[in-house]
């Protein structure tokens, strides 16, 4: 048992300091993509030229992914200081939510359905 507990631990921990990593580098370089994207864009390097392992961080991700939405809950209570922009500008921010999250799921099952025909293909 608690040899799963640091194990996750140190998964996460690996996590943490690449999502840190992503915010000294914008703030250093001085690029325009928020940190925690380029802390993103290193794993997916990492992970794709085989230099970090998907077994080494695999399963304190799935922690993580399992109990997402809690981290969403601070933003939800953030958000109600602001209900009187949603009043005046209401519609403009429910159009703009509704195409930027078709843009995101019709972009995600384009490259989902590009990677799974390669898979097949690979087999």
């Amino acid at each position: 048992m608690w040899k799963d507990i640091v194990t996750v631990t140190v998964q996460i921990a690996v996590l943490y300091v690449l999502n840190e990593l992503g915010y000294f580098l914008v703030d250093t370089t001085h690029v325009p993509v928020p940190g925690n994207v380029m802390g993103m864009l290193l794993l997916f390097i990492l992970l794709a030229t085989g230099a970090v392992k998907l077994k080494w961080i695999e399963r304190g991700a799935a922690l993580l992914v399992k109990h997402l939405a809690f981290f969403f809950i601070p933003i939800a209570v953030g958000l109600m200081k602001f209900g009187g922009l949603f009043l005046s500008n209401g519609l403009v921010l429910a159009v703009t939510l509704i195409v930027s999250i078709s843009v995101g799921i019709y972009v995600t099952g384009s490259v989902s359905q590009v990677l799974a025909k390669r898979g097949e293909r690979a087999q």
